[in-house]
């Protein structure tokens, strides 16, 4: 008798674990990290579309470009939405993460920003540029700054352009490298800056009137949503993306940043 009530017993708590772990595999909110700023203003709205599909989405802020992809592929993050794939790819490459891009987002054409000058000829000989330390936005910030004539890269450079591929500096800038999401905080410092879009909004910057200069937003820096691997085919991946592509997200990145940040799907 007393077997049987203990495998009755065993029987019961086996079949609410069964049924507390489907539910819970169906409630369960994916994590997904965003730096502050648009990309976490965008991923608030498609948490809200995401939800009217069974998606439940926590959104986790960060205020560096390392820390997303790194809790991503440790597993503390499901998804990313912060970065752009040449910066992906670089760190897909130099760091062995195990990352795959599974949607485009938006584009944030890079500025330069001065608070010295008013325009790019003013820039005296000898100007503190600061661009972004990371590669692939160091890299872009040059080949901004080399559209603008102001110095010549090796013709193999690349995106992933540092200092020591100029060629030719006529008017002898000083390029100072510094953590993009600091850029926007040592504007005063340098001559001018080239500063990721979402940190110059973030700092009460407005691209389209404030940068002296500007790139075109029809390159390769188009953002992307970033899962690992081995999630590809996961149910929530395809919500996700649905969510994001959504008639709903894209009416409101139009109406709200007024051309700085662009739909890139």
């Amino acid at each position: 008798m007393q077997r049987r009530f203990m495998f009755r017993l065993a029987a019961a708590f086996g079949a609410a674990a069964l049924f507390a772990s489907s539910g819970a595999h169906a409630d369960d909110a994916i994590k997904v990290g965003v730096t502050s700023g648009p990309h976490a203003e965008v991923m608030d709205v498609v948490k809200t579309v995401a939800a009217k599909n069974g998606l439940t989405i926590r959104v986790i802020e960060f205020s560096d470009y390392v820390q997303p992809n790194a809790a991503l592929a440790a597993g503390d993050l499901d998804a990313n939405s912060y970065q752009h794939e040449p910066y992906l790819d670089a760190q897909v490459k130099d760091r062995g993460y195990k990352l795959v891009k599974i949607a485009n987002t938006v584009t944030f054409p890079m500025g330069i920003y001065s608070k010295k000058v008013k325009s790019l000829a003013e820039l005296p000989v000898g100007a503190k540029i600061a661009v972004p330390n990371d590669p692939t936005n160091g890299g872009r910030a040059l080949l901004l700054l080399q559209k603008q004539g102001l110095l010549k890269l090796r013709a193999d450079a690349g995106l992933k352009a540092t200092p020591i591929d100029i060629v030719e500096n006529p008017r002898k800038l000083k390029i100072v490298e510094l953590d993009a999401a600091q850029i926007p905080r040592s504007l005063g410092d340098v001559d001018a800056a080239a500063i990721n879009t979402n940190f110059a909004m973030e700092a009460g910057l407005k691209p389209k009137q404030d940068a002296i200069a500007i790139e075109d937003p029809n390159g390769p820096y188009v953002n992307v949503i970033a899962i690992r691997e081995a999630d590809r085919n996961k149910p929530w991946v395809a919500k996700l993306v649905a969510a994001y592509h959504s008639p709903e997200v894209k009416q409101y990145i139009d109406g709200k940043y007024g051309g700085a940040v662009i739909a890139g799907w």
